[in-house]
């Protein structure tokens, strides 16, 4: 079923068909997958109370009103164009619209094609609280790894000893070297860490910061100057622009709308490069990345769907699209 987009929509290097990742993303989205399915297996036509019954789905799913809104206006204009009339061919119509819609924000993060102007490469990480950075860091240290990179750890985050703590174990798991300091300031281990990263020459820092609510100004302010200080310990040469070189927002997949005001606060504040959607093993609902894409386009580096090691991948849209709609892999 599925290799009928595939024509329209190459795959991306990343994609990677029967390895099982689909299946396990299918299963963190089965919530929405679920209506789908009996939406569309419901042997009916193609008319309003069909378009009715999708939309409901599509906004209970965290996709927004004006994404709702926009997909529905070009699977109806698909419809008619492909003159379909029966509610299974819905599916595939919805499809293409959808990996329309998200194949703009698969972009991979290329760490290795970057450390070859920028060593270290630095990667600043932030979000609001329990959104999944520290686990985020510990897994994107070991992906870099499987590149081929080295890695080195900066706790920003030095208001929770715990987070320092957690980053450490991830440290030992990946044996990365982790700079930390129990309390002060989070510039200052940062600026610390980018400058060990030159002497040893460690290809990638991965910055952890304290997670922030939007609406803290203060905090807010604090982290804008955490930017400031990696820029003054790295700053730009003929050949590198000034550090961060990545700005990594993670969002927590079940946070709904709500994620979109994240991505908007901070793209504000920092000059977000990129997404890290996380926790899209349980009863999130995944429609909310559609959101991101009409509103607020922010490349996917990553999705996440669970904690081990390797439950950090690359946004692939096609696989996103084929679990959430279970199409075939």
């Amino acid at each position: 079923m599925f290799s009928f987009l595939k024509k329209s929509f190459p795959e991306s290097p990343q994609a990677k068909p029967g390895n099982g990742w689909v299946a396990r993303l299918k299963f963190g989205l089965a919530r929405t997958g679920s209506q789908l399915t009996g939406l569309f297996g419901s042997g009916g036509k193609i008319d309003d109370d069909l378009y009715g019954e999708l939309e409901t789905i599509l906004i209970t799913a965290d996709v927004g009103m004006d994404a709702t809104n926009a997909l529905l206006a070009d699977l109806r204009h698909y419809v008619k164009e492909h003159h379909l009339g029966e509610a299974a061919e819905l599916r595939e119509a919805l499809a293409h619209c959808l990996l329309k819609l998200l194949k703009p924000l698969a972009q991979p993060l290329l760490a290795q094609d970057q450390v070859k102007t920028r060593k270290p490469f630095v990667i600043m990480l932030c979000g609001v609280n329990g959104a999944g950075k520290t686990t985020s860091i510990g897994k994107l240290a070991k992906y870099l790894q499987a590149q081929g990179l080295s890695v080195l750890l900066a706790a920003g985050d030095t208001f929770r000893a715990a987070a320092r703590e957690q980053l450490t174990i991830w440290g030992e798991r990946n044996n990365v070297m982790v700079i930390a300091q129990q309390g002060g300031d989070a510039a200052a281990v940062i600026y610390d860490a980018v400058q060990a990263a030159q002497a040893r020459k460690i290809d990638v820092v991965l910055a952890d910061t304290a997670g922030r609510l939007t609406t803290q100004a203060h905090l807010m302010e604090e982290i804008k100057k955490v930017k400031r200080v990696i820029a003054k310990a790295m700053p730009e040469t003929p050949t590198s622009p000034v550090a961060p070189h990545e700005v990594l927002l993670v969002l927590d997949a079940n946070t709904g709308q709500n994620a979109l005001s994240q991505v908007k606060a901070f793209d504000e504040a920092l000059g977000v490069t990129g997404l890290i959607l996380t926790k899209l093993d349980g009863t999130a609902k995944g429609g909310v990345i559609a959101a991101i894409a009409r509103a607020h386009p922010i490349p996917v580096r990553f999705i996440g769907i669970g904690e081990g090691l390797d439950d950090l991948r690359p946004f692939v849209a096609e696989d996103f699209v084929a679990a959430l709609l279970g199409l075939d892999e």
